[in-house]
């Protein structure tokens, strides 16, 4: 339970630090976004969660 907490903790420090940072950029993320295909976005989206999974599962296991 602490790693959900902690893994949610990071990823809304980093959004808010992009938000805060550059906002503009988002904006054009999102447009960009919005002109992928839906499967594109998708794939995507799987890899992320793959990414993050690993993340981690690496930080835990080296520093447990």
């Amino acid at each position: 339970m602490k790693t959900i907490f902690l893994a949610i903790g990071l990823v809304l420090a980093a959004e808010g630090l992009v938000l805060a940072l550059a906002p503009s950029r988002v904006e054009d993320m999102l447009a960009a976004l919005r002109d992928m295909p839906v499967e594109t976005r998708r794939l995507i989206g799987l890899i992320a969660v793959a990414a993050g999974t690993l993340a981690i599962w690496l930080a835990k296991s080296a520093f447990a």
